[in-house]
């Protein structure tokens, strides 16, 4: 909290920390590592002072471990940053850890860490649908953050205060974007998408260019049942510490396409009630929530940007929306068979992974949970 009394304080528009917050990042030399890396140059609350690696990259420069693939060269506060190992200790002097490990390490290690007291933002599978891990969205479900405090009880992490946060799915995180503004206006029932997801959402180097190059591949390990289960979570209630799933339905197909990056979702919907397509169009075009009132450095001005183009949007053209934080929506129309359809395209190594992990410790920062 900032000690001048005229200072905005947690909760309240126009909160900043008082001080720097250092953070690290776990599984740095990784795909959404880099964006991590990448994203916090320069980020005007959040210090970067830990990065870890692989066994064969302990000890090592950041500029050496890393395959950089993001620009033309690593970010130089990063370059010279010795990579640590991914246990708690002091090499870890931070107070948050954004981890984007794979999902066969990641739950005991983000257990691990947030028993020793650190503020976990987690990118991986493993915690999201744990019943008293928030899986957030700033702009969905802020409050979910209350059950931080059920959390550290059952788990024991009270006196050292460590948490895990989870973001969801890089596909489902852009469906829930689309899907808020509509079931706060007019209710949701039924969900019908099909994706069309990027190559960098396979992590590099990904899917063979032989293998995908003319071709779709026309199922992807367990994404569609994130994409079925996480929106009901989201979009849930909590009452009295526990969770409770909105009651509308989901039904995915999720494919892979030759496209380097941003996913690409076809979707249909059934409201609650009637709508017109320009009362549909209004609560989208229209809508902004508590990261917007809050000002996070990190938050959209525009979470939904709706384009009324034919052919619009494009992953090639809409994907750096609002800092590739936003989701961009088109091809809005009647359904003949639910009530309306339309395609969005958004981030998925942005908004839909390290840019997610971001803002949801920017939101807690602004809440009050990290002092």
């Amino acid at each position: 909290m900032s000690s001048n009394p005229l200072s905005p304080l947690p909760g309240q528009a126009g909160f900043k920390p008082s001080r720097p917050i250092k953070v690290g990042v776990l599984g740095a030399t990784g795909a959404v590592g880099q964006r991590f890396v990448q994203l916090l140059e320069g980020h005007p609350w959040f210090t970067v002072t830990a990065l870890g690696g692989s066994e064969r990259s302990v000890g090592k420069k950041y500029a050496q471990a890393a395959n950089w693939r993001l620009s033309a060269n690593v970010p130089a506060y990063a370059r010279d940053i010795t990579l640590v190992e991914g246990k708690p200790g002091p090499d870890w002097d931070c107070e948050i850890i954004f981890t984007s490990l794979p999902g066969e390490m990641a739950g005991p290690v983000e257990e691990e860490f947030a028993a020793a007291g650190y503020k976990i933002f987690s990118n991986s599978k493993n915690h999201r649908m744990d019943a008293d891990v928030p899986l957030l969205v700033p702009e969905i479900n802020p409050e979910h953050s209350a059950v931080l405090e059920v959390q550290k009880k059952n788990r024991g992490w009270t006196e050292k205060g460590g948490f895990i946060v989870t973001n969801p799915n890089c596909t489902t995180i852009h469906l829930v974007l689309a899907l808020k503004p509509l079931q706060d206006a007019f209710g949701l029932k039924k969900v019908m998408v099909t994706s069309l997801q990027s190559l960098s959402g396979a992590g590099y180097p990904g899917v063979p260019s032989l293998d995908i190059v003319d071709n779709v591949f026309p199922y992807i390990g367990g994404e569609e049942e994130k994409v079925e289960i996480e929106p009901l979570k989201i979009m849930g209630g909590l009452e009295a510490g526990r969770f409770v799933d909105s009651d509308f339905v989901v039904s995915a197909t999720c494919t892979r396409v030759a496209v380097r990056e941003a996913h690409t979702e076809s979707v249909s919907v059934q409201l609650g009630r009637e709508a017109s397509l320009e009362e549909v169009a209004a609560a989208l075009a229209d809508w902004e929530a508590e990261p917007q009132r809050l000002g996070l450095p990190t938050a959209p001005a525009r979470p939904v940007l709706l384009r009324a183009e034919l052919d619009r949007p494009q992953p090639f053209l809409d994907r750096e929306g609002e800092g590739a934080m936003a989701t961009t929506v088109g091809r809005l129309r009647r359904c003949p068979i639910l009530d309306y359809k339309f395609i969005l395209t958004g981030h998925n190594t942005i908004r839909g992974a390290a840019g997610a992990s971001i803002l949801n410790a920017e939101l807690l920062t602004a809440q009050g949970w990290i002092k």
